[in-house]
């Protein structure tokens, strides 16, 4: 069952998230450009932190998986070899009536009778194969032999290296191969703010073993996968599983199962986790008359690899993110009038900035003072932000909403004038509880990044 939309809800995260430096439309000055989209300065901060903890979980924290960062453009056979110039389609439909361009899986049936979304019309064009690459050309000439694809996934650079991957990296199956990086498809439609768009980031892990072992890692990689969601900050109520029908699954996949969660616009795919088989190293061993067989020393057999593929959206799971984390909750101002606030409640290890360091008066050089030098303490292991401006509650508000999930506050207890015994104390502040509490500035380094870790 299919998660209700909230329209008003997603308006409200997509103002947000420009008001604040999360997102900005690609090339806006000049009208935007579709289905492309920018990351400003918090934004670049929260995806850079999902990436960061993705290849930590999956490639420091694991003594089975290295890391590759594959070429955007490769040899037009690669392509042809895995099948996707030829069958890399979506079914498209023209509307005669309003002149929209739509994927077949987008008509609306109605009694039978196939409508556009748009403006209900029917008079409708018979679905044609659209290729999702984008084309280009590799040289000084513009003919069919030099033609190519900005990559429409991360994985086929992985299954090309293999070989040398795993000659210099001297693993033993199962072992895997870990890559983030950008892909590109030409989306007939694209929607529902940066979820479904042309240019995108994969997180992509091809974790090669025997046959005998692919249905088994396929249900370890989804449990992994659960996890690593719910360790992020996303809730387990929201995450659901999807075990994909045989005649939905590509033709060589003997299990896929989808994680979806419940966006703002209804339930959808954040990530993909495929049992492949052998499918994409026999194309290209046969494509390329290059072996790609692993060698067993102990048994002395050569064979192809199976392969279970988890593959992530980055863009997916940033926006899954600031949804789960978006929420209203009333609150007392300066005065102690109650007013509603947004607030970002961002797992802490995912917040664009972790910490913010408030002076109580921007005036009061001895507490300016002080306030710097905790920044200098605490900039070298975190992202923190000083701000001075404005009544503190303010400043604390719109930490609030940007997700920042302490605040340290330098005042006048900090400087010893009331009370000697609380020199060089300061006050942290909880985003999600507003609780505060003294804290020794020699501790605050280790409160933080045990919180953060």
């Amino acid at each position: 069952m299919s998660a209700p939309s909230d329209a008003q809800r997603m308006e409200k995260i997509v103002s947000l998230c420009k008001r604040r430096g999360f997102i900005f439309q690609s090339s806006e000055i000049y009208g935007g450009l579709n289905g492309l989209w920018d990351y400003g300065p918090l934004g670049v901060e929260l995806k850079r932190n999902l990436k960061n903890y993705w290849w930590r979980v999956m490639v420091h924290e694991r003594d089975d998986i290295v890391g590759m960062d594959g070429s955007i453009l490769m040899n037009r056979a690669v392509w042809q070899a895995s099948g996707h110039e030829d069958t890399f389609t979506d079914p498209m439909v023209d509307c005669r009536s309003c002149k929209a361009r739509l994927r077949a899986d987008q008509l609306i049936d109605k009694k039978g009778i196939k409508q556009c979304p748009v403006c209900g019309g029917k008079d409708l064009t018979t679905p044609r194969a659209f290729n999702l690459m984008f084309k280009t050309f590799v040289g000084a000439a513009e003919d069919e032999s030099n033609v190519t694809y900005l990559r429409p996934e991360t994985a086929q650079s992985i299954f090309v290296q293999f070989k040398n991957v795993l000659e210099v990296s001297r693993k033993k199956l199962p072992f895997g191969i870990a890559q983030i990086g950008k892909a590109f498809r030409n989306e007939i439609n694209p929607r529902n703010y940066t979820f479904r768009s042309r240019e995108f980031e994969q997180m992509e892990l091809e974790y090669f073993c025997r046959s005998e072992q692919g249905m088994d890692l396929l249900a370890y990689w989804l449990k992994e996968r659960l996890k690593f969601y719910q360790d992020i900050g996303i809730a387990r109520e929201r995450l659901h599983v999807l075990d994909v029908p045989e005649e939905e699954r590509a033709f060589y996949s003997k299990g896929t199962f989808d994680i979806e969660y419940d966006f703002p616009f209804g339930r959808q795919e954040l990530e993909g986790v495929a049992y492949r088989t052998d499918y994409d190293l026999m194309q290209h061993q046969s494509a390329s008359g290059k072996s790609l067989e692993y060698f067993d020393d102990e048994n002395k057999q050569k064979f192809v690899p199976h392969v279970v593929e988890p593959s992530a959206g980055v863009d997916r799971t940033v926006l899954a993110l600031i949804c789960e984390a978006y929420s209203e909750v009333e609150a007392p101002d300066e005065k102690g009038k109650m007013e509603m606030r947004t607030v970002l409640r961002f797992h802490p290890r995912m917040a664009p900035i972790k910490c913010a360091v408030v002076p109580v008066l921007k005036n009061k050089e001895p507490l300016v003072a002080k306030a710097r030098e905790i920044v200098a303490l605490l900039r070298p292991h975190t992202n923190v932000f000083y701000d001075e401006g404005g009544a503190i509650g303010r400043r604390y508000r719109r930490q609030d909403e940007i997700g920042t999930p302490f605040g340290v506050t330098v005042d006048f207890e900090t400087l010893g004038e009331k009370e000697a015994s609380l020199r060089d104390t300061v006050t942290l502040r909880e985003r999600d509880s507003m609780k505060q509490e003294r804290v020794k500035i020699a501790e605050l380094r280790d409160r933080l990044l045990d919180a953060i870790a």
